[in-house]
């Protein structure tokens, strides 16, 4: 039962997450001259690759979305293994010790790279992630 509330616990974080960071990058305003500069020039400034055309504000763009339906991927991963974990025992092994260490990995780069909010996100979904796979 412990498993199971940790990874529901978590899965709804991972709703939150997404949100939240979807809300973020789309409605991210830089907060100086020389911030908004960087963006225009990453929308604006267009190369081809293989003939297509890109841009660094595309990829930006593109990478936000991608995160964004990861999180969602991983909110509903985490309710479906809070389901395994009620079923049995020994059911979710290494998938969940794997799910935790990802979610740690994204907590070092949340703090090396990012604002404390998904920082803060990220340390309380591994924890739940670690206690879920601890219990199982």
């Amino acid at each position: 039962m412990k498993a199971k509330l940790f990874y529901r616990i978590a899965a709804v974080l991972f709703v939150l997450f997404a949100a939240g960071h979807t809300f973020g990058f789309l409605k991210f305003k830089p907060p100086t001259p020389e911030g908004i500069a960087v963006r225009d020039s990453m929308k604006n400034v267009h190369f081809r690759v293989e003939g297509r055309d890109y841009s660094y504000g595309g990829f930006y763009d593109g990478f936000g979305w991608y995160i964004s339906a990861y999180l969602l991927f991983s909110a509903f991963l985490a309710w479906q293994l809070g389901r395994i974990a009620s079923a049995g025992a020994n059911a979710v092994g290494a998938i969940g010790w794997a799910f935790f260490a990802v979610q740690v990995i994204g907590l070092a780069l949340s703090c090396i790279y990012f604002i404390p909010i998904p920082a803060i996100f990220s340390g309380i979904v591994a924890l739940c992630l670690g206690l879920a796979a601890w219990f199982r």
